[in-house]
């Protein structure tokens, strides 16, 4: 996954330009690099390492109204000079930046060689902008060119290009998210909203197969033939300051501290608790009726969410799994019109997760997905969508759009089980006002935390666990994943009664356990705790203050207490808290963790 900014507009671009790089660094930090038109030519600054050493290597800034910029996570080649992003031909008559993977580039940059173009960097992208001179060496137009270059790349991308001496951005998309801002003569190209929030609100999401050409009189949308197109604006509900810092040192804390904020959102106009029922518009009593079965499919931070919306169907009676999306081609069970088919996203581009959905589809299956963006791919695809409306995330570990997503999979849920057995289920009585308060809850788990003091007592240890029955058990998978990656400490996450079987051996003094309790069968997983407290492993229960846990365990975290089915989501959130104080104690880059990005856009 990288980073796309385009801009066209009266005064400098430069500006712009760096601030879209900035927002948009936590979709790749390995370099970053600008092309600006300066009126007599193309005028190129990238380097390896991140935006801020790209703005300080700028010396005289280039000048001109019209440019592009990328931040880069490497796909092929490392990160070095060379490789950074925009690329361009021989001459530097064509600059491009470049999302995705080109899966013929070999083929193609065989034959550019073979006809005297010559290649400088590693990469797959560079074959578009020597494709392009290949065809404006023929005598194709600017925009021709870009078309017929377009027309031979296969696999996904994003592209935008720019011609030396023309105030123009030509853009495309395949399998790589896309969009364009417009504001009052200022339009803008990025991979993502908050690329140019500051600028701009009004966003038009492009579709696999639209080429836009961009110029100070508008945008035009076409196909790849040129054909016009028809796109919307819409205005995005979000504010700017969601995508900055504000007071905190880093997007993590923030966005862990937005939760009871982003939960309100999610919620707001969903559930009725005075008439007990569930309020999503758009699944109306009766929506599921025909659902036999259903399959949750996504990655990471996401798959974990599916699972606890698996395991809380299951529970609620209905037959549900949840599959990692880049297992399904290959391990997929039947599928029929009688399947739902959830695929659960934070952005709606995963490549896993659509290449799944598509398969999904393919087979007969009804599909459904849960994002946190409107526009989307995985929105658009599937035949209904439910927005968490977390509002936007910056860090790369996921954290108050794991919250939205579980909760509003709680909320489905209960639909679907209500559907499938023609009433609501037994427990939906007590569960909508334990949902309702769960903003306030989460307030009360951040104001009185030690998930820092925690960190502290154990930020020497060789290897972390995380333990967790039923729907403890996601939570405690999230935990570790949390752990791992901004931490880069050893972390694992294991269902409870799984610990006496293999991951006992590894357990020592030295390998503290967080016990994860939901009120679902906590004795044994207080048990299983047990057994490796007795193995000298220190234990943190994570549970409220009157369970019988506290008196066993060496350390606790308190949670209030709810409904079994929303205890793990407040555990949830001591688990990132902890994560993320030990990740600051060791200094560790906590919103860039190495070799991650936030949204995987290839396979």
């Amino acid at each position: 996954m990288c980073g796309i900014i385009g801009r066209v507009g009266d005064g400098s671009a430069i500006e712009p330009l760096l601030t879209g790089l900035e927002n948009l660094e936590y979709r790749g930090y390995d370099s970053a690099g600008i092309a600006v038109q300066n009126g007599s030519g193309i005028d190129i600054e990238k380097r390896s390492g991140k935006v801020e050493e790209l703005k300080e290597s700028i010396g005289d800034p280039p000048r001109g109204e019209v440019g592009i910029g990328h931040t880069r996570w490497s796909t092929h080649g490392p990160p070095t000079d060379a490789n950074a992003h925009p690329h361009t031909d021989e001459s530097t008559d064509v600059a491009v930046v470049h999302n995705g993977i080109i899966e013929n580039y070999v083929e193609l940059k065989e034959r550019l060689a073979a006809n005297g173009y010559e290649f400088t960097s590693d990469t797959d992208t560079e074959v578009i902008p020597h494709l392009i001179q290949y065809y404006l060496d023929a005598g194709f137009d600017s925009e021709r060119a870009f078309r017929h270059a377009i027309s031979e790349l296969e696999g996904s991308y994003a592209v935008t290009a720019m011609v030396s001496g023309e105030h123009v951005l030509y853009a495309a998309r395949q399998g790589s998210p896309l969009v364009v801002g417009m504001e009052d003569g200022e339009y803008f190209l990025a991979s993502d909203v908050p690329a140019f929030l500051e600028y701009t609100d009004s966003v038009v999401y492009l579709e696999d197969g639209d080429v836009v050409l961009v110029d100070e009189d508008g945008v035009e949308f076409t196909d790849l033939e040129g054909n016009p197109v028809t796109r919307t604006p819409e205005t995005v509900e979000w504010d700017p300051e969601q995508a900055g810092k504000g007071e905190y040192d880093h997007f993590m804390l923030k966005e862990i501290h937005e939760q009871p904020t982003s939960l309100a959102q999610a919620l707001e106009g969903r559930i009725d608790t005075r008439n007990g029922r569930i309020a999503l518009s758009d699944f109306e009593p009766g929506t599921f009726d025909d659902v036999e079965s259903v399959q949750f499919i996504a990655c990471g931070t996401s798959y974990h969410a599916a699972l606890y919306g698996s395991l809380g169907l299951n529970q609620a009676g209905v037959q549900s799994t949840a599959l990692l999306a880049n297992e399904y081609s290959v391990a997929a069970p039947p599928v029929d019109d009688d399947t739902l088919v959830i695929a659960v996203t934070q952005s709606g581009e995963t490549a896993d997760t659509l290449n799944a959905l598509r398969q999904a589809t393919a087979e007969g299956a009804r599909t459904l997905t849960v994002t946190n963006v409107v526009g989307s791919t995985a929105a658009r695809e599937a035949d209904d969508a439910l927005f968490i409306r977390a509002g936007p995330e910056i860090g790369v570990a996921a954290t108050k759009t794991f919250s939205s997503q579980a909760v509003m999979l709680t909320l489905l849920c209960q639909r679907i089980a209500a559907d499938r057995q023609g009433e609501p289920p037994a427990d939906l009585e007590s569960l909508l006002p334990a949902v309702e308060s769960m903003p306030s809850a989460l307030d009360e788990v951040l104001e009185s935390s030690d998930a820092a003091a925690i960190a502290r007592q154990y930020d020497d240890s060789q290897s972390y666990f995380f333990i967790g029955r039923g729907l403890g058990f996601p939570v405690a998978l999230e935990g570790a994943l949390k752990f791992k990656e901004i931490t880069y400490e050893h972390a694992e996450g294991f269902a409870s009664g799984e610990l006496k079987h293999g991951p006992l051996a590894l357990v020592t003094p030295e390998t503290p356990v967080f016990a994860v309790f939901t009120g679902q069968e906590d004795e044994k997983t207080l048990k299983n705790a047990e057994e490796a407290q007795t193995r000298g492993a220190p234990v943190i229960a994570v549970c409220p203050d009157d369970h019988a846990a506290v008196a066993v365990a060496d350390e606790h975290l308190s949670i209030p207490a709810t409904e079994s089915e929303l205890a793990g989501l407040l555990a949830n959130v001591q688990l990132q808290l902890v994560s993320y104080h030990a990740a600051d104690l060791l200094d560790r880059p906590i919103d860039k963790p190495r070799n991650l990005a936030k949204s995987v856009t290839v396979e």
